[in-house]
Order: structure tokens, then sequence, then C-alpha cells
């Protein structure tokens, strides 16, 4: 423990969760592509060596940033797979866990809708969304197969409109917003979801 307290005498006073938080700003601000690890630096007001006490590279830091959303996401797709309620009032339950977790980890989920597969840590986030992807476009199918949504809607396409209508969010949202996530969760339902119900 002595050992732990004197290698790290004289770091910075930042934490892996405040380097990551910081690091997150600047991708959605600058592109993750077009950020360097000397910008996250010059970003964080640290050295290049105190970024790497904490993370190996910059893919690292938007491994850990992706996992941040992802993980959100997936229990938010395991809490409705489990739950014992009608294909229709699952699928609204997913619509309103999704803008939980994107209220509550807005930047985060905001670099996941950004990434487009360049590296294999992007590719491996896609793979893991497009898995609450296929949930949500089962869901829909289900629902219409039930008689809880109109027949005369497409299952994926009607699965694509209804989460962009949630991801969209993200490009306005503000930290620190008077919206809760149950009340923008409530408009979303409203909007969508009361206009397709049987």
């Amino acid at each position: 423990m002595m050992h732990e307290v004197a290698r790290r005498r004289g770091r910075p006073g930042l934490d892996l969760a405040t380097v990551l938080e910081r690091s997150v700003e600047l991708f959605i601000e600058q592109g993750f592509d077009g950020t360097s690890m000397e910008d996250l630096a010059r970003h964080l007001g640290i050295t290049k060596s105190a970024i790497y006490h904490h993370v190996a590279s910059k893919d690292a830091l938007l491994g850990l940033a992706l996992d941040r959303a992802l993980s959100g996401l997936e229990e938010a797709a395991f809490e409705v797979r489990a739950a014992q309620l009608s294909p229709g009032a699952r699928l609204e339950l997913l619509v309103r866990r999704s803008v939980s977790v994107l209220v509550e980890r807005l930047p985060y989920v905001t670099l996941l809708l950004r990434v487009h597969g360049n590296s294999d840590i992007e590719r491996a986030a896609l793979a893991r969304r497009r898995q609450i992807d296929r949930l949500a476009g089962g869901l829909v199918q289900e629902a219409v197969a039930s008689g809880e949504l109109r027949a005369d809607t497409d299952p994926a396409l009607t699965a694509r409109l209804l989460f962009g209508m949630v991801n969209s969010v993200t490009e306005w949202l503000q930290p620190n917003n008077a919206l809760t996530a149950d009340g923008l969760a409530d408009v979303i339902v409203a909007l969508a979801l009361d206009g397709l119900r049987a």
C-alpha cells in the first residue's frame, strides 16, 4: 500500500473517472479521430504521461467510454427481456429505460452514437448495439402480432424510427436540463407509441 502511495506522489489530482469524463467531452467536440493524446493532455491540463498512468492508449479511453454507454443500455435490455409483460408494454419499458440511460449517461451515449466502426473497439461496440436494436425490432414485431400495435407497420422500420427519436435527444439535450428522464420518456411514448397503438 505504501508503495502505491509513493508511486502516485507528484501526479496530478485527476482520477480515472475525471480523465474519462473530460476526454469524452473533447471526443464529442473534435471527433475521436481528430483528437490526439496531446490535445487530450492540453484539455485535461496534465501531461500525456499522466494520462498513460490511467490508460494504455486513446483507444482504451474510447473503449471505457463506449462500455459506460453500452453497459447501461444492456442492463435496460436485460430488464426488458426479464419483464413479465406484454410485448407492447415491454417495448414501452425499453423506450423508457433507454431514455433513462441516455439522460443519466448523456455524453457517453452521444459518443456511442457517433462511432462508425473505424477500429476494432468501435466495431465491437456497434455489434453490442446491434443486439439491442434486434431486441427492439423483435418487440415491435411481437407487439404487431399480438394486436397491440397497428398491423400496417413495418417492424424493423418502426423500431429504427422509434429509437431514432430516442437517440436524437443526444443532439439537443443539455446536461442538467430541467427535463427529467421520466418526463422526456412520457412525451416520446405519447408521440410515438400512442400514435401506433391499435
